[in-house]
């Protein structure tokens, strides 16, 4: 273990890394890729420029979260859609690396209506799926521009082992974000407040995609309009 400095140990928190296994889940399952949960007689969502379909990069089930995160983000399913068409380059041209962008769909939906036997696009080159069955619980802290805007001035050559492993890279639900440029939390759309961290999408990690060149991003939410989520990412 890291030796964490006494002044940051105070703005710990907790972050669960997926445990995954290859292949699919039910259609209500955490998962990356594989098949979403989509209400009965819904379309597969496109790309609103390409109209393509978009790429299913991700769901969280969010009432089978670890206990202690119970609640915390509502409840339903988080879904995450991405457009990758490489041809006509909307992730380039439609600004996919900003919250909002209209490439990339970010939504809660609530499993409560009629499902339907979901089928994937056949044009549609998918991911391979993996489950995530379990999670691995570990201690995240910020990085040292956010360690700075909380007070604490880090040492760059005495805290420099903990800088190199804070924040937790890779894909990550909770903790502290790891950003590649600056800190950019987007803020909500009804209420103007920073939205808050739910789930970090790192570059190939459990998914085979590059944000740009070796990007960072990040699923965020509203705490108080919790139907209010984001997605933005930055590469170096």
């Amino acid at each position: 273990m890291t030796n964490i400095p006494p002044k940051i140990q105070p703005y710990k928190r907790y972050a669960w890394k997926p445990i995954t296994i290859d292949g699919d889940g039910a259609l209500t399952a955490s998962k990356f890729a594989g098949k979403p949960w989509l209400a009965k007689n819904e379309q597969w969502p496109k790309c609103p420029h390409c109209q393509n379909p978009l790429q299913f990069f991700l769901q969280l089930n969010l009432n089978t979260l670890p206990e202690s995160l119970k609640n915390e983000f509502g409840g339903g399913i988080l879904q995450m859609f991405y457009c990758t068409n490489a041809e006509l380059l909307c992730d380039c041209d439609y600004e996919g690396w900003e919250p909002f962008s209209d490439i990339h769909l970010i939504r809660i939906v609530q499993p409560e209506t009629e499902v339907q036997d979901v089928k994937i696009p056949e044009n549609q080159e998918i991911f391979p799926p993996k489950l995530i069955v379990d999670w691995q619980y570990l201690e995240d802290y910020p990085n040292y521009e956010e360690a700075a805007e909380l007070g604490v001035e880090l040492d760059l050559n005495l805290d420099e082992l903990f800088l190199d492993n804070f924040p937790i890279e890779g894909d990550k639900l909770a903790g502290w974000p790891l950003w590649v440029q600056g800190i950019e939390y987007p803020n909500c759309p009804i209420c103007g407040e920073e939205m808050r961290l739910v789930f970090q999408v790192d570059s190939e990690d459990n998914l085979p995609f590059m944000f740009g060149d070796a990007g960072c991003g990040h699923i965020t939410q509203c705490k108080h309009h919790k139907n209010q989520v984001a997605f933005g990412w930055a590469c170096g």
